[in-house]
């Protein structure tokens, strides 16, 4: 019966998800010296080309604070209810990766729907 000599394991390639304070810190590891990114993505676990993202939304300043994810807003629900014929005049639905669907009325605040579509694709 011969020997196993080498052992591969291999991932499914699950999602992590990672910190801010780990993005921010793994970054400046991959600035620390040149051609040390590649290196750096193998050493914690990530695609080169993630860590090349994250330094390029580094330098543009956008891995801060604010971008640590979505923030959650209460919601209000109104006393009258629009009926089915109602609802329909002016409704545009929106449908994004995953199936999921967003559907608003022509009154919507377009700065608030890119918001919550950027957030949506995001997950």
């Amino acid at each position: 019966m011969p020997q196993v000599s080498r052992l591969d394991v291999i991932t499914t390639g699950a999602r992590r998800r990672w910190t801010l304070e780990e993005k921010q810190r793994i970054v400046a590891e991959s600035f620390s010296a040149p051609r040390l990114t590649s290196a750096t993505a193998r050493r914690h676990g990530l695609s080169a080309s993630q860590l090349f993202t994250w330094r390029r939304r580094a330098r543009a300043g956008k891995l801060a604070a604010d971008d640590a994810g979505p923030v959650f807003v209460p919601a209000m629900v109104a006393s009258e209810r629009l009926t089915l014929a109602d609802s329909r005049a002016g409704l545009m639905e929106i449908e994004l990766r995953g199936g999921r669907r967003v559907r608003v009325d022509a009154s919507v605040d377009v700065s608030a729907l890119k918001r919550v579509i950027d957030v949506l694709e995001e997950r």
